[in-house]
């Protein structure tokens, strides 16, 4: 199988809209406000089926680079910006791991970036070649648009947007079906996805195991997680438009607190969003003043005065929302007059206050066709409760993570809540394990044997499971990511109604879709699959989240949420929504 290759020349232009971000008029730099308006591209040909006398040189510009890209993002699209040195050329190649560019006339800057945006997970570069990886695999023209512009300055831009509702790949070119594959895109291609792949485990699972586990962060002192963060409050007293005095910081793994003093009459206001928190204050004076580089959770804090008040700001290493990446509460006075507005600060921070028992319901499934060989008669069909597995990780012998809690018992508890979810809303459940054990001693045996339960006639396979890093790492992992594998087309699809919905419910850090892992529980199952990780038992902040039972059923209603919107949307294995009986034996009965 050939992967065809998408060669864009030096004298590309931008192509118009698509990508679903914004573009204006010439600018000085698009990352900031978008690619001007040009004309379509053309198309050339490198290698054996290059135009005669038209060879590519590097005379003038072998010192050139490429590499440095930009980023920004908007909504679920991420857009990614390259410098483009004169006499510079590049093939685009769109796989199902992300879009490779393969640079001529430049040397590119080897580099390894974790994550540019949300649809960007990790770029990396050298060797001639740089690549954009995603959490979902790209056609031809669906899930990225490249295009080219050439600024006010003079100077060209390679701007590509990649995002699962972008669609344009590389406007008004063609396919040269006779384009050479290269030995890597070739493995990812033909790749095995049921056989001979090699077992992997879960992520998490080949951590160390030494035993030590990063101790939590102390609680706000009467902290109550049944209501959520103080938004706002007074303190009790006469305004006396005291100075305020600058926050004093507290450090713990994976957490920072911040405390301001407040005196009597004051009153706050706290608004949480992507750059962190700020926090408008009256009844007292407020001078600018501010410190950076505090701790990995507050990189700065700064504060400005007004007429009767003034603002205190505090730059946090993670978005902040209503619910998430923080805590606060008014506290009365340790000594003194001086209240104290104690806020935390914690990108692993979730939320954890009770569902309403109209939340915890789950709207009821439609049952589905019954698939028994060949198709049935309209009058003679019969429908069922759709059936999905459920594979609460680990057991018996095998703990999974250990750390703040032990992964096998968190996970068997999550499925038994998204069982009793699921079935009073008309879904057939089946556990892979309802008990503490486990299915087969031989650990890769006891995941094919998990995956196979996937037998004909269900609908979908979701593991349950807990992360964990190693303790020097451990401040690195926290919040939730949903992994699946190309074991069938609609995994991908599974897997994203997964991570979105869980994320909705629980504010839980979004650490997104992964692919890069061929995971033997999914690869070996015959209908859609994902595994979702729903914290990290090693981190001090998650930890405490998967100890809470309000976070396990926030948790566990998000992922029942997912389950549904796929069974009624058909990310099935027959690709069949979820209907009422009667309407669709009225549409089957229709000549």
């Amino acid at each position: 199988m050939k992967l065809p290759v998408i060669i864009l020349s030096s004298a590309l232009l931008l192509a118009g809209a698509g990508s679903g971000l914004a573009q204006t008029a010439a600018t000085t730099d698009p990352f900031q406000r978008g690619a001007p308006a040009a004309s379509t591209p053309s198309v050339s040909v490198t290698g054996a089926s290059a135009v005669p006398g038209a060879p590519i040189t590097l005379t003038g510009v072998q010192n050139a680079t490429f590499g440095s890209p930009r980023a920004s993002s908007q909504g679920s699209a991420t857009r990614v910006v390259f410098d483009l040195a004169p006499g510079v050329t590049y093939t685009l190649t769109p796989t199902f791991t992300g879009l490779r560019v393969d640079v001529q006339g430049a040397r590119v800057q080897p580099a390894v970036t974790a994550r540019l945006g949300s649809s960007v997970t990790e770029y990396r570069a050298g060797a001639g070649q740089a690549t954009l990886i995603t959490p979902f695999p790209l056609s031809l023209n669906d899930g990225w648009k490249a295009q080219e512009a050439t600024l006010a300055t003079g100077s060209r831009v390679l701007i590509i947007d990649i995002g699962a509702g972008v669609t344009g790949g590389a406007p008004g070119s063609r396919v040269l079906a006779s384009a050479p594959v290269s030995a890597a895109a070739r493995a990812v291609l033909n790749a095995p996805t049921q056989t001979a792949a090699p077992a992997s485990l879960p992520p998490g699972d080949t951590v160390t195991r030494s035993g030590q586990v990063l101790p939590p962060a102390p609680a706000l002192p009467g902290d109550d997680t049944a209501r959520p963060s103080d938004l706002s409050g007074r303190v009790p007293g006469t305004p006396r438009g005291d100075l305020l005095a600058p926050p004093r910081l507290g450090k713990s793994p994976g957490q920072t607190r911040v405390v301001l003093d407040l005196p009597p009459g004051a009153t706050y206001r706290i608004s949480p969003g992507p750059s962190g928190l700020s926090i408008d204050l009256t009844g007292l004076t407020v001078t600018a003043q501010g410190e950076r580089d505090l701790s990995p959770e507050l990189r700065e804090w700064r504060s400005e005065g007004r007429a009767g008040g003034g603002t205190v700001t505090l730059l946090t290493a993670a978005p902040t929302t209503a619910r998430s990446g923080w805590r606060a509460q008014l506290l009365p006075p340790s000594s003194g007059d001086l209240s104290r507005l104690a806020i935390d600060l914690s990108p692993a921070m979730a939320d954890l206050t009770p569902l309403s028992p109209a939340e915890r319901a789950v709207a009821a499934v439609p049952p589905v066709l019954a698939t028994r060989g060949t198709a049935l008669l309209a009058l003679s069909a019969s429908y069922v409760k759709p059936r999905v597995v459920i594979d609460a990780g680990h057991g018996g012998r095998d703990p999974g993570a250990v750390g703040s809690v032990i992964e096998k018992e968190v996970t068997l508890d999550v499925a038994l809540r998204v069982r009793d979810l699921l079935t009073p809303a008309g879904v057939d459940v089946v556990l892979t394990r309802d008990s503490d054990r486990e299915l087969n001693s031989n650990k890769n045996a006891d995941l094919q044997l998990r995956a196979a339960m996937g037998t004909p006639g269900t609908q979908l396979f979701v593991s349950i499971h807990v992360n964990a890093m190693d303790a020097r790492n451990a401040l690195k992992g926290y919040g939730v990511e949903t992994w699946w594998n190309p074991n069938h087309p609609r995994s991908s699809a599974l897997a994203a109604l997964l991570q979105g919905s869980m994320v909705s419910q629980t504010g839980a850090f979004n650490q997104g879709l992964k692919n890069s892992q061929s995971l033997s529980v999914l690869r070996n199952s015959r209908v859609p699959a994902a595994l979702v990780e729903i914290g990290f038992a090693s981190h001090p902040v998650d930890g405490q989240n998967l100890k809470d039972s309000n976070y396990l059923d926030r948790v566990a209603l998000g992922i029942a949420q997912g389950i549904r919107e796929a069974l009624i949307t058909g990310v099935t294995a027959d690709g069949n929504r979820a209907g009422p009986p009667v309407a669709a034996a009225r549409t089957a009965a229709r000549p």
